[in-house]
């Protein structure tokens, strides 16, 4: 199905009835990674909407300025347009940024937030990184935003074998890393626009961080980390399993697992979520 959003085209999904949930992807990915949870979500007896964001899957790829605060806004008016009444938000990596900020920013459309292995940031911070990798990831960015060498840069980092080695960097359980996964992050980088989104999101302000935003939200948290992430390393986590016994945040680490534990290990975060719903 598709949505207008501000004459852009919005893909989404919806699947069951009851309690509304949403979901929100990270960088790179789309409705389809949620492939292994809106059947089992849905089945429990619940209300499923999945959305891809602006620039990614499905969805409209536009020669914009992207920011955290336009998908924000985006979920805003999904949720006005479709849903209308408190909804959990659960997100994965940049997905899970996205669901803090819709908490803190718009607590009275939500009715809590689900975290999976959630980014600290659109783009690392400057001071985050060492010299070394600060100059590497300043290189990277001026050339995949050049117009000379660009494109040719951006048809190197999507190909397919290049995808599944980076797949094999964040997830532990290689079984996990399917010919379908594959594709699934493969397809929509073929769209005209994606290498303009590509660039333009690596340049992007990094938003809000998690500290600022965590002080302004009264909403229960859950958040499940995956410990073996190399992108979103468990010492990160600190910040969340310290709310958990002074405020409504629960805490759940996935030994021998990577940043996408919803797709990694379904059968065991599938069951975290609807227990945790369950006690709502």
């Amino acid at each position: 199905m598709t949505w207008d959003w501000k004459g852009h085209q919005i893909q989404y999904t919806v699947q069951g009835t009851g309690r509304p949930l949403v979901l929100i992807h990270g960088f790179g990915a789309s409705i389809g990674h949620w492939r292994k949870n809106i059947p089992v979500l849905a089945e429990a007896g619940y209300q499923v909407f999945a959305l891809d964001l602006l620039g990614f899957g499905g969805s409209a790829k536009p020669a914009i300025a992207y920011t955290v605060e336009l998908w924000t806004d985006l979920i805003k008016d999904f949720w006005s347009a479709k849903i209308g009444q408190p909804a959990y938000f659960i997100g994965n990596s940049i997905g899970g940024l996205l669901c803090l900020m819709v908490l803190a920013d718009y607590p009275d459309i939500a009715a809590g937030g689900i975290l999976l292995n959630p980014a600290g940031g659109l783009n690392h911070r400057p001071d985050e990184l060492n010299l070394p990798l600060r100059l590497v990831m300043g290189t990277f960015t001026k050339l995949v935003s050049s117009k000379t060498f660009g494109s040719w840069l951006f048809d190197r980092v999507r190909q397919k074998a290049r995808i599944r080695s980076s797949l094999q960097q964040v997830y532990r359980d290689r079984d996990a890393i399917t010919d379908e996964l594959v594709e699934l992050l493969y397809t929509p980088s073929c769209d005209p626009g994606a290498q303009k989104v590509f660039s333009t999101i690596l340049t992007a302000p990094a938003g809000p961080k998690p500290t600022d935003l965590l002080p302004r939200i009264q909403k229960p948290l859950l958040v499940v980390w995956g410990e073996a992430d190399p992108w979103t390393p468990i010492a990160g986590a600190a910040i969340y399993q310290g709310l958990t016994a002074s405020h409504d945040v629960k805490f759940a680490a996935i030994p021998d697992t990577g940043h996408c534990p919803h797709d990694e290990r379904p059968d065991v975060v599938n069951p975290l979520i609807l227990k945790w719903l369950a006690e709502r």
